[in-house]
């Protein structure tokens, strides 16, 4: 099966089975978070009853995920929060929100105004089925939208969760700028940069050794805080996380020529910046309308330099 560059319409679970195993090097995606949106498409994820519904159907995607991709893969999921809300007869356990489906979404009266911890609860479960989590990221939004809450902070960041199936994977180190401080700090620090094995694992190829790790000039390894606006996109009536979060990661977990899969495509974002950094992509979406949204954003990118 040729999986190179395409764009599937369906859901992302049976889409996922339909793959061959072991035949990407990398996913990078943002699943519809829970009971925040109906995107109007019967069958969508986000509009389970209960979080934990959601979150088994959600772990079940990338059970399924994990087969698809490379042993030496890497995966990466941005993934929001949600409060707990309910008021009048909500909160008398009467009724709640109903999704597309005529379902009830229930949030147990505990739970009112209290942040779920759904990206907890997703990654701790990912861990449970065998994921092993590399990193928590946090995705800090300096132009963060305004809440009108009176009685709690503005959340201005969303995670991203860094998992690989193996101990032995793919990567690519990423470097951030040294403050100078800190480059007269590394220059005085000669221990740290004569000792060493030769070469950083998952960089087949690239000449890197342990001493070049060390050097001033290529900044300090990337922290796990990444600043970075969000950007709007007119075309879409749903937020896209926007192209400098997605630049990091194909970096570093996916090589030059590899393929990134998206699971959950909406705009097709993680499409574009696979194409710009050459790398092939897969996306799945259940939407036909995203669909042609991204593929129009595709086809007017222009090819990337050999």
């Amino acid at each position: 099966m040729d999986t190179k560059d395409k764009i599937i319409q369906g859901d992302a679970l049976a889409e996922l089975k339909k793959l061959p195993d072991e035949s990407v090097d990398c996913i990078i995606t943002s699943p519809p978070y829970w009971a925040l949106r109906d995107y109007g498409v019967k069958g969508q994820l986000g509009l389970e009853p209960t979080y934990q519904e959601y979150i088994n159907k959600l772990c079940d995607v990338f059970d399924e995920a994990k087969r698809v991709l490379r042993k030496d893969g890497t995966c990466w999921v941005n993934i929001g929060d949600t409060y707990g809300t309910q008021s009048g007869a909500m909160r008398d356990g009467k009724f709640g929100k109903k999704n597309t489906n005529n379902q009830q979404i229930v949030q147990p009266k505990s739970v009112h105004k209290c942040l779920l911890q759904i990206p907890s609860r997703f990654a701790i479960e990912m861990c449970n089925r065998g994921w092993i989590l590399r990193n928590e990221i946090i995705w800090y939004k300096p132009n963060a939208m305004p809440s009108s809450a009176r009685d709690r902070f503005t959340v201005d960041y969303e995670k991203v969760f860094f998992f690989v199936k193996n101990k032995s994977y793919w990567f690519a180190p990423q470097y951030e700028p040294l403050s100078e401080a800190s480059a007269k700090d590394f220059n005085s620090r000669k221990q740290f940069r004569n000792k060493g094995s030769n070469n950083i694992y998952g960089c087949p190829g690239e000449g890197r050794d342990r001493r070049e790790f060390y050097k001033p000039e290529l900044g300090r390894n990337k922290r796990c805080v990444w600043k970075i606006n969000t950007k709007p996109f007119s075309k879409a009536h749903f937020a896209v996380y926007p192209e400098a979060l997605v630049e990091p990661m194909i970096n570093a977990g996916c090589p030059i020529g590899g393929t990134v899969l998206d699971p959950f495509g909406g705009a097709m974002t993680t499409c574009v910046v696979a194409k710009k950094l050459k790398r092939n992509y897969i996306a799945i979406e259940l939407n036909p309308e995203y669909i042609k949204i991204g593929k129009e954003r595709l086809d007017s990118m222009p090819e990337p330099m050999l």
